[in-house]
């Protein structure tokens, strides 16, 4: 019988979440191809084929996007639904507290990307990108995740005929060929990047549904099936993320009021399916792990909202002026997601840390443990 603790404790969230555990993982045969200075001229210039591309593909257009939102909004960013990874919220003594706001750091700009698009005016088949920052307290720091966030945070409107795998499909293939193009574009700039030692990505993702991992991997919890999967496919979309599965977990307790992971969707043998969001992931091969780049999907509408926050037990969510536009059909219908920016250059730059292309904070333990390694993070 597989262990279901182990499967339970596997959807708190992200990270490796032991330092005993990350020393037996982190690579020991490990030399940067680039130095500090060309990394970042590499990085800007990726950062720069990536926006102009993305919204090429897309129809997007690059808008600014808020680091801090009104707590009443509701905009902000749960990210799962268990209540796990709150965001860091902090009181603003405007005029002597006679007119005071109860502000949070953004954990993402999923939620206020779709009131943003009402905003501008977007009709279907236009959207916005951001390049967006945010702060995610409660992650287990390790050489691929981090407490820092930054990430290329896009939605476009679309219809109620697209809400379908078909229509989900061939977006998240427009990303894949932006991906791909910034990884030719990187090493062109710096051909040293191509090398047997690690293989390019491929030119298809595989696409797969959460119940097919499970059923591949049924002992195994999620990172784990991943790890696997990938093995197998060294670049994969993982669809249906948040239903609950065969053995009774969801893939993910991907938040309810943004992704819609409850529609009923039939695979292409005609078995019965759930969900119209997924997670793109990719073996890395300076790592040796599954490398997470982007989660995105088809948004709710008015009754799958409320059906996900229901089964979440989260009806109360309902009041805020967020939820209520998607409820009075006042906000529009949309696709979107976050493609994270410096996991996106740790992958195409052959790094084997995010500390090497962003800076932030990170525990003395990493930092060491790193460095004995040759892995050297930006201060």
């Amino acid at each position: 019988m597989p262990d279901t603790s182990d499967k339970k404790a596997d959807l708190a969230g992200p990270g490796i979440g032991d330092y005993r555990e990350l020393a037996k993982i982190l690579p020991d045969d490990y030399y940067p191809i680039l130095g500090h200075r060309d990394t970042m001229k590499a990085l800007f210039a990726v950062k720069g084929y990536i926006e102009h591309n993305l919204c090429k593909e897309l129809n997007l257009m690059m808008v600014q996007v808020p680091l801090i939102v009104d707590v009443e909004s509701g905009v902000n960013d749960m990210l799962d639904r268990d209540g796990s990874r709150t965001p860091i919220q902090f009181h603003i003594s405007n005029d002597y507290d006679k007119h005071p706001i109860d502000a949070q750091i953004v954990q993402a700009a999923t939620k206020w990307k779709r009131v943003a698009l009402k905003q501008y005016g977007m009709k279907v088949g236009e959207g916005i990108c951001t390049d967006m920052r945010a702060v995610r307290k409660d992650y287990f720091l390790d050489h691929d995740h981090s407490c820092y966030v930054d990430q290329w945070d896009w939605e476009l409107v679309m219809t109620e005929k697209d809400r379908n795998l078909q229509f989900l499909k061939e977006v998240v293939r427009k990303i894949w060929k932006v991906i791909k193009g910034a990884e030719k574009f990187a090493q062109d700039m710096y051909p040293q990047l191509r090398t047997d030692k690690y293989p390019d990505l491929p030119e298809e993702l595989t696409f797969i549904h959460a119940e097919d991992i499970l059923s591949k991997f049924p002992d195994l919890p999620r990172k784990q099936r991943e790890t696997a999967m990938v093995q197998e496919c060294p670049a994969i979309f993982i669809m249906g993320v948040g239903w609950p599965l065969e053995d009774g977990y969801p893939h993910e307790m991907r938040a309810a009021d943004y992704d819609d992971w409850i529609t009923k969707t039939v695979s292409e043998d005609g078995r019965p399916m759930h969900g119209l969001n997924g997670d793109i992931l990719v073996w890395n091969p300076v790592t040796r792990r599954r490398h997470e780049l982007t989660s995105m999907g088809i948004r709710v509408n008015a009754d799958t909202l409320k059906n996900q926050l229901e089964m979440s037990g989260q009806l109360d969510l309902l009041k805020t002026p967020y939820h209520q536009g998607i409820v009075k059909n006042e906000l529009p219908l949309t696709i979107g997601g976050g493609i994270g920016q410096s996991r996106t250059y740790m992958l195409l730059l052959r790094k084997a840390h995010l500390g090497e292309v962003s800076v932030t904070v990170w525990p003395k333990i990493l930092k060491d443990m790193s460095a004995k390694r040759n892995i050297h993070v930006l201060e």
